[in-house]
C-alpha cells in the first residue's frame, strides 16, 4: 500500500489560512502596535514549512534528496506567496481600507519619537509612504514570504535529512 503524500498545495493553503486568520484578529482586536505580534506569525509560518518537509520526508519514507525536500518546502512557500499577496491587496482596498491610516498612524507616532526628525521631514515620509503604500505591502509580502520561506524551507530540509 502506497502513503498518500500531502501535496505543497494543501499546506500552503493551510498555512495561508493561518496567516489570514491572525492578521484579521490582528486588525479585529487593533494590535498593530505590539510588534512581536509579526514575529508570531513568522514563527508559525516558519514552523509549518519545517513540519511540512518533515511531514513530507516522512511519507516518502525518507527516499528523499535534500533538494526535493527544499523545493517541496519552497513549492509550498509559493503559494503562501500568492495566495497572502491576493489577501493583502483585497484586505487594504476592499475588506479593511481604514487599516492603510492606522497603520500610517503609528508609522507617525514611530518617526515623531526619533528627535533627528522634523516636522517637516515626518510630513515628506508620510506623503510618500502613503503614495506607495500599495506596492511596499505587495513587495513586503513577496520578499518577507518568500525570504523567511527559503529559510525554513532549508532549515526543514536539513532536520527531515538529519533524522531520517
Amino acid at each position: 500500500m502506497e502513503n498518500k503524500v500531502t501535496t505543497h498545495i494543501i499546506k500552503g493553503l493551510m498555512l495561508s489560512a493561518l496567516s489570514i486568520v491572525f492578521s484579521m484578529v490582528v486588525y479585529l482586536f487593533n494590535l498593530y502596535d505590539i510588534s512581536w505580534l509579526n514575529w508570531v506569525n513568522t514563527a508559525v509560518l516558519m514552523g509549518g514549512l519545517i513540519y511540512g518537509n518533515i511531514l513530507y520526508a516522512n511519507q516518502n519514507n525518507h527516499q528523499v534528496t535534500f533538494g526535493n525536500l527544499f523545493a517541496h518546502g519552497f513549492k509550498t512557500t509559493a503559494v503562501v506567496i500568492v495566495i497572502t499577496t491576493i489577501y493583502t491587496v483585497v484586505a487594504f482596498k476592499f475588506l479593511f481600507p481604514d487599516m492603510v491610516d492606522k497603520i500610517l498612524d503609528i508609522s507617525k507616532k514611530q518617526m515623531e519619537k526619533n528627535p533627528k526628525m522634523t516636522d517637516e521631514m515626518i510630513e515628506q515620509a508620510m506623503t510618500m509612504t502613503k503614495k506607495f503604500f500599495m506596492p511596499f505591502a505587495i513587495g513586503g509580502t513577496i520578499l518577507g514570504t518568500g525570504f523567511m520561506g527559503a529559510i525554513a524551507s532549508l532549515i526543514g530540509a536539513g532536520i527531515a535529512k538529519k533524522i531520517q
